[in-house]
């Protein structure tokens, strides 16, 4: 019964638990140790606040991030927000990208060969018909 209720959270702790995240962790772990580990605190706190907030305005007004933010701020905000959103999640992928090559590498694979393959991989994952 412990697990049915703790186990979502668990899942949902590690989604972003990917390679550009695990990258940066073992950097910041092995240049500052454990001299930052009590901004886990803070950061816990405010990430429950976000979330609980985000999950309520989503479930009273039944609507996205954009919708309420267009309401309230207009269009031009909303186009630079999203604009926003759009560039660093393509700085995710490419960071995710750059991580593969540079860790296959690591084993003598090249990266010209990886990361397409990596790529089609990810792709035929994601569009389950083209499997």
């Amino acid at each position: 019964m412990v697990l049915a209720v703790i186990g979502p959270g668990f899942i949902t702790a590690n989604v972003d638990n990917d390679a550009g995240g695990i990258a940066t962790y073992s950097v910041a772990g092995a240049q500052f140790g454990y001299s930052l580990l009590w901004l886990m605190i803070p950061i816990t706190i405010a990430l429950v606040m976000i979330q609980e907030m985000s999950s309520r305005m989503g479930a009273v007004t039944g609507k996205g991030l954009s919708d309420l933010i267009r309401e309230e701020f207009g269009f031009r905000l909303t186009f630079f927000v999203m604009l926003a959103l759009v560039v660093t999640n393509f700085g995710n992928v490419v960071a995710e990208f750059a991580v593969i090559a540079s860790s296959r590498e690591l084993f003598g694979a090249s990266r010209y060969i990886v990361v397409p393959a990596a790529a089609f991989q990810s792709g035929c994952a994601s569009n389950p018909a083209t499997m």
